[in-house]
């Protein structure tokens, strides 16, 4: 099996570091497998790892004390999931739960604290992150207290094509979605319908896929180019 560090890095925060300082990270990196629906971290627990996604998808969700569950941010080859907790307190604040298969990058947390402190490239891509992350949730609150469902949806949807591999169908139940926004099922069907109707999407067991990505955009709210272009503005797209 090859080491991490021979492998081209498909993660957007990790490919903007200089090659030396890559390679010496990717010493301590585990490339790992993560299938739909793997929880990697649960909220109170001590975080051990964090993970940098390549083409797997992690949402970040809320549980409430009465079982119900609302999702607050997605992250997918742009960041690093448990990175907060990490650099923190270690204890986790919320479930992360893998919505798309793929390939992650495992990091232990010593070698990642001892990259932030020593290398002030590492450090400012990662403080850089985490003001687009709560960017991303700051902007996700407002939408959920604002936004019809419909143009939550199409916000949602293209934020998570975004992360995924090209045009793929997307595995998604009206279970999932509803927990995701934070709605009733029926909610969603009825949101589903309607977008299915206007061509935009076409949705057959559990699998859902984009066909007019322009028109999913003009339906969607405004909270998905500010998003976007808040990640644009903090995250440099290339090694520099």
């Amino acid at each position: 099996m090859a080491a991490a560090s021979d492998i081209p890095c498909h993660n957007r925060l990790l490919s903007a570091l200089e090659p030396r300082d890559y390679r010496e990270l990717a010493l301590h990196f585990e490339r790992v497998q993560l299938g739909h629906g793997d929880v990697l971290l649960e909220p109170g627990a001590e975080i051990r790892h964090v993970w940098f996604p390549e083409d797997c998808v992690i949402s970040l969700t809320v549980l409430m004390r009465e079982g119900g569950s609302s999702e607050a941010a997605t992250i997918g080859r742009e960041g690093v999931v448990g990175l907060v907790s990490a650099l923190g307190s270690r204890q986790v604040v919320s479930r992360s739960v893998v919505q798309m298969s793929g390939d992650a990058l495992r990091l232990p947390l010593s070698p990642l604290r001892t990259a932030f402190g020593a290398n002030p490239r590492f450090r400012q891509l990662c403080l850089c992150y985490v003001e687009a992350l709560l960017a991303q949730l700051l902007q996700s609150s407002a939408c959920a207290a604002l936004h019809p469902v419909e143009a939550r949806l199409c916000r949602w949807l293209l934020q998570l094509q975004d992360r995924s591999q090209d045009n793929i169908p997307l595995p998604l139940t009206h279970d999932f979605l509803a927990e995701m926004l934070g709605v009733q099922r029926t909610t969603v069907t009825v949101a589903a319908q309607v977008l299915q109707r206007a061509g935009l999407i076409t949705y057959r067991r559990g699998q859902m896929a984009v066909l007019d990505r322009a028109g999913l955009q003009e339906a969607a709210c405004e909270c998905y180019a500010e998003i976007c272009e808040q990640y644009e503005r903090l995250l440099p797209r290339a090694n520099g």
